[in-house]
């Protein structure tokens, strides 16, 4: 082999091995510190919610009063962490689907060891409650020390524990 081969051949191997080596300090940081919590769309959501509270309930599309009229008779209207990492957390109950676990795409990212990618959602039904449904986790969900097997109605105050974490409903 000529001498230009086997300097190729070691700044090569040297290449590879510090390769290795910024993983195994990206891998071993990962598992130290958890991963960031990021405030998705909270720019976006603090731009929309002043002009849909300057518009009156009266002109608002049939959807939105229909929504305004659940909320006047006493429906949750807020989602809130009250024990595990996330602590203080609130989610505003708009209408649309939250979905809980360990996945980057869900609505509520929870970093906990006993909560499944895509542990449970949360959804309104058509008279105005909401539902919460364990989507085939490990450790499953729990609603007032219930474990669920169906889609279940939840009542405002009542607590919902996944893992370490729990989330009620309230207004």
């Amino acid at each position: 082999m000529s001498e230009l081969t086997l300097t190729v051949m070691r700044l090569g191997f040297l290449a590879v091995l510090w390769l290795f080596v910024i993983v195994a300090v990206q891998v071993i940081r990962s598992d130290l510190f958890g991963t960031r919590v990021t405030q998705r769309g909270s720019r976006r959501n603090a731009e929309t919610r002043p002009q849909q509270a300057a518009r009156p309930a009266a002109t608002a599309p049939p959807q939105q009063r229909q929504q305004a009229t659940r909320q006047r008779r006493g429906a949750p209207t807020k989602l809130v962490v009250t024990e595990g990492s996330l602590t203080g957390t609130t989610v505003a109950l708009q209408g649309q689907t939250i979905t809980l676990g360990r996945a980057h795409d869900s609505t509520i990212v929870l970093d906990d060891d006993y909560a499944s990618s895509r542990h449970a959602r949360i959804y309104p039904d058509r008279d105005g409650q909401w539902i919460v449904e364990d989507l085939g986790s490990t450790n499953g969900t729990y609603l007032d020390r219930t474990r669920l097997t169906t889609p279940t109605p939840i009542p405002p105050g009542a607590p919902i524990r996944i893992g370490k974490t729990v989330i009620e409903l309230r207004k």
